[in-house]
């Protein structure tokens, strides 16, 4: 994928416990244009199990992120996740299903992965309604959407009134 090669200044690092190559086999598998660019792991000797991730690439449709294995000291937490911005009804469900596998449901477009990390599966819809400054269909839309897990476009549509 030679067009990945650009340089890219700001890249997400996530550190796993001990599931850094299963995390990275999944997102790879699931988004497009993405790809295992490296895994390294630590070897005997280190002071991690050997079959651990030291350290992985992955592109992810696109987005250069580094996962490793470091053990249980630090877990994810909502306070950061990966927005996932989709064009339609089937990619939401898509991208929902595939991550809450093993994973956990969450309000208002959010999930948690398998892995605990949390993504924010979202409708771009929601990004072009935001800017054309309607402020009482918006607000509308906003309630509609707090009241739901996964998104539904149709229903955000129908609250916003389209």
């Amino acid at each position: 994928m030679s067009e990945l090669s650009h340089h890219q200044k700001i890249t997400p690092f996530l550190w796993f416990d001990g599931q850094a190559e299963a995390a990275i086999r999944l997102y790879t598998s699931i988004f497009p244009n993405s790809e295992i660019r490296s895994l390294n792991y630590w070897g005997e000797g280190s002071p991690f199990p050997a079959s651990w991730v030291m350290n992985g690439s992955m592109i992810l449709n696109g987005l250069q992120v580094y996962a490793f294995d470091a053990g249980p000291q630090f877990k994810f937490t909502e306070a950061i996740s990966l927005f996932v911005s989709c064009d339609d009804q089937e990619e939401i469900d898509y991208y929902w299903e595939k991550l809450t596998e093993g994973g956990e449901e969450q309000a208002c477009g959010w999930l948690k992965d398998r892995f605990g990390l949390s993504w924010q599966i979202v409708p771009a819809m929601i990004g072009e309604k935001a800017n054309q400054l309607e402020p009482e269909k918006f607000g509308r839309m906003m309630q509609a959407l707090q009241a739901m897990k996964k998104l539904d476009i149709a229903t955000l549509e129908a609250a916003y009134g389209a």
